[in-house]
C-alpha cells in the first residue's frame, strides 16, 4: 500500500462553498478511479501551529506505486486539478510506502 498526502493552502478568495466543492470532488475520484483504497481529509485542526498556511489535507491510500502512478495522468485526477488551480496558492504532496 501508499500512502500519498495531500496538503493545500487555498487563496483568500476561495470561499467555504468553494472548498466545500472542491473537498466534494477530490472525494468522489475514489469511486472514479481504480487502486484507491481510501481518500479522506478535511480542515486542519492541529494545535501545533506547524501548518505553514497548508489549511486542508487529504490522505490517499492506494494499492500501490502503480495505482498512484495510474492515478495521476487520470482523465478525472486531471480534470480535478484543473478545476482547483484557480483556488489554491500552493500543494504540498508527499508519498510513502505502509509499513
Amino acid at each position: 500500500m501508499l500512502h500519498h498526502v495531500v496538503l493545500i493552502r487555498f487563496l483568500p478568495a476561495a470561499t467555504a462553498e468553494d472548498i466545500a466543492r472542491i473537498s466534494q470532488q477530490f472525494a468522489g475520484l475514489a469511486r472514479q478511479i481504480p487502486g484507491i483504497l481510501t481518500l479522506g481529509g478535511g480542515p486542519d485542526v492541529s494545535p501545533e501551529g506547524l501548518q505553514h498556511g497548508f489549511t486542508h489535507g487529504w490522505l490517499v491510500q492506494f494499492v500501490d506505486a502503480a495505482a498512484r502512478d495510474a492515478y495521476l495522468v487520470h482523465p478525472a485526477h486531471q480534470a480535478f486539478v484543473s478545476m482547483l488551480k484557480p483556488f489554491v496558492d500552493d500543494v504540498l504532496v508527499s508519498d510513502f510506502p505502509a509499513n
